[in-house]
């Protein structure tokens, strides 16, 4: 770790100093059902935090990919219907669980390293369905280094029922002054995007009534 970044973990307006070392990345995905084990992974997005020099939170790179339903899994007709994912659709240029997920670890794993973090940690709407479909996929695909925490998350419903009294994004979204457009939900690129603006929105919220920087004699608890 470069002195630079040491210095970063105890500055309060730096991203490893404002989540304990935690490097937030937004995910969100669209699948084939609900069973993590045995239904379709079939799109995910991702997009990575910063901090300008004056500690607010912004969104910093995106990627996103509509993937292949793995070897014997599962599609709900239901599932699909509600999402209009046609999976066998070849204008989709799906890519395997394995390209996706890589190219996403690298970029997080990048991301920890520059901003001076120690492991991702998922933000998400309801973050234990998507994290439950990422792991699943990683075990899948075998990728043994995994820069997101294997159970804590960031859980986007929960922060916004506390704050804005709304726990469905859309509902949330709107509370907070964000546009959200019905039409392209369920697309994981768009609310992934929604997802960041909103998990932005709550974490700045916060420091402009003046809850984050800690007092100082707080800061050791």
């Amino acid at each position: 770790m470069t002195k630079e970044n040491m210095a970063d973990k105890n500055n309060l307006n730096a991203l490893s100093g404002r989540f304990r070392g935690f490097y937030p990345v937004v995910i969100d995905v669209e699948t084939a059902g609900f069973n993590a084990k045995t239904d379709a992974l079939l799109e995910i997005a991702a997009i990575t935090m910063k901090m300008d020099e004056d500690g607010w939170l912004q969104p910093d790179e995106t990627l996103h990919f509509h993937v292949a339903p793995f070897e014997g899994a599962l599609l709900d007709p239901a599932a699909l219907a509600f999402t209009g994912i046609d999976p066998h659709n070849p204008l989709r240029g799906a890519v395997s669980e394995y390209d996706a997920l890589h190219e996403i670890f690298k970029m997080v794993r990048k991301g920890i390293k520059d901003r001076g973090c120690n492991r991702g940690i998922i933000v998400a709407h309801n973050a234990n369905f998507d994290h439950s479909f990422l792991m699943a996929a990683a075990e899948r695909c075998g990728l043994k280094r995994n820069p997101f925490h294997p159970f804590a998350t960031f859980d986007t419903a929960a922060l916004s029922g506390l704050v804005l009294g709304q726990t469905v994004l859309a509902k949330a979204c709107m509370t907070a002054g964000i546009a959200f457009d019905s039409a392209q939900a369920h697309s994981a690129l768009y609310d992934t995007q929604q997802t960041t603006a909103l998990f932005c929105e709550l974490v700045n919220r916060w420091k402009r009534l003046g809850g984050w920087p800690l007092p100082v004699e707080d800061q050791t608890v």
